[in-house]
């Protein structure tokens, strides 16, 4: 049963791979034979190099203003605890409660009167609220486990307030954050439907890219893209599972030895 489940979610991964090697202009089965022709436009075409570069532009800058938002309003709710704090992390939540339609044309009306409608530092705003609630999540977990005293105690060993934080808390918090920084990362990287309603011609994302090539003509280089980024992240996840194999051998060679 497991093996069945497992091909059911992996399967239709798969798939792409043969439909980027296809020869036809449309998403299909190679006909007559494998062909490279949508990796060469894929690599060739602007219009998808600059959306990809639109994205790496916006992704991180967003991520990073997400965590530093929410690192910032973590600190203040752990530290000043009460009713007002809780209602206030119910509302930074927003943005996971409100469906994305509504965002969309929220945010739409909001930067249209600021005049950053298609603009990248709109974009950039927008995208790091959308990744503000998962960074809130992440941290406050890792603050979970701290008790609030920390920095009062390391001021009482004559660090800055600067120092306490630097040396004394984010070093027992950092795995939080690097979390927060990557699910608004990835958010900002998959966003499609309120990227939709805030950009026009100025700002193409790769997500926007992808669903325009999907509703015109079914382009293959998707297909192409797909399968560069499965055959990525199967690289990213055998690196991580040969790096957390590695300490177990070494413990196990280790203990081989004193026994």
């Amino acid at each position: 049963m497991s093996l069945l489940v497992v091909a059911f979610l992996v399967l239709p991964l798969i798939a792409i791979v043969p439909m980027s090697f296809s020869d036809t202009r449309f998403l299909s089965l190679p006909h007559n034979g494998l062909s490279t022709v949508h990796y060469q436009r894929l690599f060739g075409d602007p219009a998808w190099r600059d959306s990809l570069l639109h994205s790496l532009g916006i992704a991180f800058p967003a991520a990073s203003l997400a965590v530093l938002l929410g690192l910032a309003f973590c600190l203040g709710a752990w530290q000043c605890q009460g009713r007002a704090v809780r209602l206030l992390r119910v509302l930074m939540l927003g943005p996971l409660i409100v469906p994305g339609i509504v965002h969309a044309v929220a945010y739409h009306r909001a930067l249209s009167i600021l005049g950053l409608f298609d603009s990248f530092t709109g974009t950039i705003l927008v995208h790091a609220i959308k990744g503000l609630p998962f960074v809130i999540l992440s941290i406050s977990a890792a603050l979970s486990s701290v008790r609030p005293e920390t920095l009062q105690l390391a001021r009482s060993f004559g660090a800055s307030p600067r120092q306490a934080l630097l040396k004394a808390l984010l070093p027992q918090i950092r795995y939080g954050v690097a979390a927060g920084f990557v699910l608004a990362l990835v958010t900002s990287w998959d966003e499609i439907v309120v990227t939709l309603f805030i950009t026009s011609r100025n700002v193409n994302t790769l997500p926007k890219q992808i669903w325009q090539s999907l509703f015109l003509n079914l382009d293959p280089i998707v297909a192409a893209l797909g399968t560069l980024a499965l055959v990525a992240t199967l690289l990213v996840l055998s690196a991580l599972s040969l790096r957390g194999a590695r300490p177990l051998a070494v413990a196990g060679f280790q203990e081989d030895r004193l026994n």
